[in-house]
């Protein structure tokens, strides 16, 4: 409920928050007393693992998207096949009134 109430989904919550806590993550590596050398290879590292980890998070995103797009041709599908029944029911009575006159 308070998501709804904020306007701010899950997905952009979790984002926000990891992109915080790289940008938190960096500032440290950038004021710790370590040599020119050291510091490199820490940014280093830390990039590879927040990209592995962002790779991790959009192959996520896409396996959701992929299953809320599947749900909804499903929905479509379903809801189409209902107005087709719908419509010629009504062509049936139409045409069943049309006869009786």
């Amino acid at each position: 409920m308070a998501e709804q109430e904020s306007g701010y989904s899950a997905g952009s919550l979790l984002l926000t928050f990891f992109l915080g806590g790289l940008v938190g993550a960096g500032i440290a590596l950038l004021v710790a007393p370590k040599t020119g050398q050291e510091t490199r290879k820490m940014i280093k590292d830390f990039a590879g693992d927040a990209r592995e980890k962002a790779e991790s998070y959009i192959e996520q995103v896409k396996g959701k998207a992929e299953s809320l797009v599947e749900k909804g041709k499903g929905f479509i599908e379903k809801e189409k096949s209902v107005i087709s029944s719908a419509i010629e029911a009504g062509k049936e009575a139409y045409e069943k009134e049309k006869q009786k006159a």
